[in-house]
């Protein structure tokens, strides 16, 4: 979203709803594929959602309805209407973004693609909003 993002003013952040990956890198295999798409991921560490970031960003995207189940149960009531889906949100298609964990390097390379697109298409419609 960064690589996307670069010229509109957008705060970017990404966080997850567990803590098990806490200060680590991407997997090796996301940092591979979006290298080569010209974009350094190296240095970003994971962090966990915190309660400060449902006051903090406007719009919060969850890659899929579990985290999305979870991002709703810590979520303040205030504060529910900031929670979407992301493809749902940025494209119209409900649907979640698979983990390409288990799969080989081209399950990376097609969750990629599928991210620059959604992520296109949603700065493309915060545009238009402001």
């Amino acid at each position: 979203m960064r690589h996307v993002a670069s010229d509109s003013p957008v705060d970017v952040d990404s966080a997850g709803t567990g803590g098990w990956h806490v200060g680590d890198p991407p997997d090796r295999r996301s940092i591979a594929v979006a290298r080569t798409h010209s974009i350094d991921i190296s240095r970003q560490r994971c962090r966990k959602v915190h309660a400060d970031d449902f006051e903090a960003f406007d719009l919060i995207f969850a890659m899929d309805t579990s985290n999305l189940a979870n991002l709703r149960a810590m979520a303040p009531l205030e504060a529910q209407h900031k929670l979407h889906l992301f493809l749902d949100y940025a494209s119209g298609i409900l649907s979640d973004v698979p983990d390409p964990y288990y799969e080989g390097p081209e399950g990376f390379e097609t969750v990629y693609n599928m991210l620059f697109e959604g992520c296109t298409l949603l700065i493309g419609r915060l545009e238009e909003r402001s």
